[in-house]
């Protein structure tokens, strides 16, 4: 049976993948003034088409279509992925404060979802480019 760890390096991996395409996304002002006009529908189709990419990727690149007696470590690998890139977009959102989780908590969570769907995606293809 074949485990493929997640370790610092891998947080490390997804942390900066998901920056990179967090920053430029984040800094425009369509990706704010979108997540006012979004309706949920559309940001849970976001949702749904950044984790189905994931889920593809982690699949056939990382796990290399193999994941018979990985299942779990496969599973795990995606929602830290997503966890981790979320943490990152509030991160970035929060330091140029277009985060109102306070004030505004839903328009928070929009925007965290918009810029969310970009930067999952450089998050995992990032952790993947070290695998064999």
């Amino acid at each position: 049976m074949q485990k493929l760890y997640f370790n610092l390096e891998d947080i490390s991996q997804i942390s900066i993948g998901a920056f990179a395409l967090a920053m430029p996304i984040a800094f425009t002002q369509e990706a704010w003034n979108m997540a006012e006009t979004l309706p949920s529908l559309n940001l849970w189709l976001l949702s749904v088409l950044s984790l189905i990419f994931l889920t593809q990727y982690t699949y056939f690149s990382l796990f290399q279509a193999n994941i018979k007696y990985r299942v779990l470590g496969y599973l795990v690998r995606i929602a830290l992925a997503y966890s981790i890139t979320l943490f990152v977009v509030a991160l970035v959102l929060l330091a140029l404060n277009k985060f109102p989780i306070i004030s505004e908590p839903i328009l928070a969570l929009k925007r965290l979802i918009i810029v969310a769907m970009p930067a999952s995606l450089g998050a995992i293809i990032v952790d993947g480019m070290d695998k064999e």
